[in-house]
């Protein structure tokens, strides 16, 4: 087979480095050259961890128990979801003020095409440096950025070059540089498609590519048998998507003891519901599925969900499916470990007020125009301004303990 061809390598993978943990090193300078860990919770797991935790073999979803017993002085700071939302939107562009070929991945990661902008700035090295530098300047934290001709390439480049590194692989060099990586970083190839390639003697995807197509097919399935064959040949087409919806915005919460009080578990469901909507208004959506997870203390997992006739967006209308696709379990002595709630089939708004959003009966009339007053309060004053009454801790009264 001969090496792919292309003119140049003009696709980057960038990709922040230990992104939460570095705004949170940021915007407090006292964690600088500490081992930080965001994450909290003793049943949670690790969200993000510095170089220096790293280093402890501290990884994302460990167990926050585990992380505190390899690196007892570590510092464990809590996640800020809508704080590292803000440091993306603004990492994000900078991006497009090279590029309008961004396609975010995620709040961390993004996909550029700089085949269009070769002429006024330079090579996509140049380029790739360019916005490193712009990155670190302008926002205090670095990334790592892979540059190939397609995105597989680049993505895997961008992995070898962390932290703060840049690498690029140049398309004559595209099979010497991937034929030799194990088989499990190529996309597709998870952990149940790994033990199948590994019984037939795989371990790298030099190795997928040298078996026959059909030999995969019959191993893993059509489409995921002919998916890791090409993609093992560096033959991966797909382009740049600009602007692809969202699919879900959810939220969930792991207890720090089991819950078996159905009104605490209420209370939890409601608590998850306002962040999930919040979100889900902040970017100017509706949904028509509501869905919810409820993991038991034997970890054991079930979902239940319902679509709507119509699209809704305010935080009790929601919390009502929720809560009576929670309570239709009939879960009353059940000890609970976490509580979950995702929203689907997302609808824009484009445009649309939110007080003249749809209304699912009179007896909600309202909530969508309180909803969107309460918003314009967290906006000027913060997220914690305005919450739900029953999620307010109860003051301490004269005398009480």
């Amino acid at each position: 087979m001969e090496e792919v061809k292309a003119e140049q390598a003009t696709i980057l993978h960038i990709d922040m480095d230990a992104f939460f943990a570095s705004v949170a090193e940021r915007d407090n300078p006292e964690l600088r050259g500490k081992v930080v860990v965001v994450g909290t919770g003793p049943r949670s797991v690790v969200t993000s961890a510095n170089y220096a935790a790293r280093k402890f073999g501290i990884r994302a979803a460990m167990p926050i128990g585990q992380a505190r017993r390899l690196a007892p002085h570590a510092i464990f700071v809590e996640p800020d979801m809508r704080r590292y939302s803000e440091v993306s939107e603004k990492v994000m562009e900078i991006f497009r003020n090279f590029t309008p070929l961004v396609e975010p991945i995620s709040v961390d990661e993004a996909f550029l095409d700089v085949a269009g902008a070769k002429r006024l700035l330079g090579t996509p090295r140049e380029i790739g440096s360019a916005i490193r530098q712009k990155v670190e300047s302008q926002e205090g934290i670095t990334c790592s950025v892979g540059i190939a001709s397609t995105k597989l390439i680049a993505k895997l480049a961008s992995s070898r070059c962390k932290p703060n590194g840049m690498l690029e692989i140049p398309p004559d060099r595209t099979l010497t540089f991937l034929h030799p990586l194990p088989i499990n970083e190529l996309w597709g190839v998870g952990e149940k498609t790994g033990e199948i390639l590994s019984k037939l003697g795989l371990k790298t995807i030099g190795d997928i590519a040298n078996t026959s197509r059909a030999t995969l097919i019959r191993a893993v399935g059509e489409s995921a048998g002919a998916t890791i064959y090409e993609l093992a040949w560096a033959r991966d087409y797909r382009s740049i998507v600009l602007n692809e919806p969202e699919k879900s915005i959810g939220a969930e919460e792991t207890f720090s003891s089991d819950l078996d009080n159905q009104e605490e578990i209420l209370g939890e469901l409601l608590r998850v519901t306002d962040r999930a909507t919040r979100r889900l208004r902040d970017e100017q959506f509706m949904a028509r599925t509501i869905s919810i997870k409820v993991r038991f203390g034997d970890f054991t997992t079930i979902t239940r969900s319902k679509t709507l006739p119509l699209p809704i967006s305010a935080t009790q209308e929601i919390y009502s499916q929720a809560k009576a696709l929670y309570l239709a379990l009939n879960l009353e002595r059940a000890r609970v470990r976490l509580i979950g709630i995702r929203l689907e089939g997302l609808v824009a708004l484009t445009g649309q007020p939110l007080a003249a959003q749809p209304e699912l009966g009179a007896r909600d009339k309202g909530w969508s125009e309180v909803e969107a007053a309460i918003d314009a309060v967290r906006d000027r004053f913060g997220g914690e301004a305005v919450a739900p009454a029953r999620l307010l801790e109860p003051p301490d009264l004269p005398g009480s303990g």
